[in-house]
């Protein structure tokens, strides 16, 4: 890559890194459809592995606030979701996967705006985990099943119930990974490279969160779910043009 390719993963990391740190998600939505235009053979481990290290601060930073039991319940259906997304991307074509996403999200902004708040019970919580683990798993974006279901927790509880989660899943799916060897030394080069940003989208995120009051982190949760729609069909139109 050029030294212009790199400054741009390293600004769309940058921003990935402080929606992630202020929502509780975002990082695979803004980030993967840019970094699969310059170089898709960095997906999907190179992100996870900056998602892990963004998961863990905030989730250190927030543990506190945490929802340990709603956390168990969603990892849950995390792991079996991973698998049948494992599936899913060996049996069907990575495009229709993506357009289906885009599709189920559209569908839950809709509902959202409309009014539906899917209370965070056992089986809800279990089902959206279970979502995530095939969306993150097919096309890297997890996130918007979870924001769904924990839409009402305020910002330290959101943020940190959210990294929570996606700071086990996000290992679970590396472990997976690198036992089928698809993680290489040039994910590894970039994750080491992309560190700082990681930290520095973090520390900014530290000022933003204080002017997060609980409608504006709900309008960037559902804000984040929209935008990483937008990006994901323009990589998929990009990508058959």
């Amino acid at each position: 890559m050029t030294v212009t390719e790199y400054a741009i993963i390293a600004g769309v990391i940058f921003l990935a890194a402080c929606l992630q740190a202020s929502s509780g998600f975002g990082m695979g939505m803004l980030a993967a459809p840019v970094i699969a235009l310059i170089d898709p053979a960095l997906l999907p481990a190179s992100l996870i592995l900056l998602a892990l290290l963004v998961t863990v601060m905030v989730t250190v930073t927030e543990r506190q606030s945490l929802d340990l039991r709603g956390t168990g319940w969603a990892l849950l259906g995390r792991v079996p979701g991973s698998l049948l997304g494992t599936w899913l991307v060996a049996a069907s074509s990575r495009e229709g996967l993506a357009w289906v996403v885009v599709a189920v999200v559209v569908t839950g902004l809709v509902l959202a705006g409309r009014g539906w708040a899917p209370r965070p019970r056992r089986a809800n919580l279990v089902a959206a985990g279970a979502a995530s683990g095939i969306m993150g798993t097919a096309t890297s974006i997890g996130g918007p099943p979870m924001a769904l279901v924990w839409q009402n927790h305020d910002g330290p509880r959101l943020r940190g119930t959210m990294s929570a989660f996606f700071m086990v899943g996000s290992a679970i799916s590396l472990a997976m990974l690198w036992a089928a060897g698809t993680v290489t030394g040039h994910m590894l080069v970039l994750a080491l490279w992309m560190a700082p940003a990681v930290v520095a989208g973090y520390l900014a995120s530290r000022r933003i969160n204080r002017y997060l009051s609980a409608v504006r982190l709900k309008a960037l949760a559902f804000g984040a779910s929209a935008l990483g729609s937008v990006l994901l069909v323009i990589q998929l139109v990009l990508g058959s043009a």
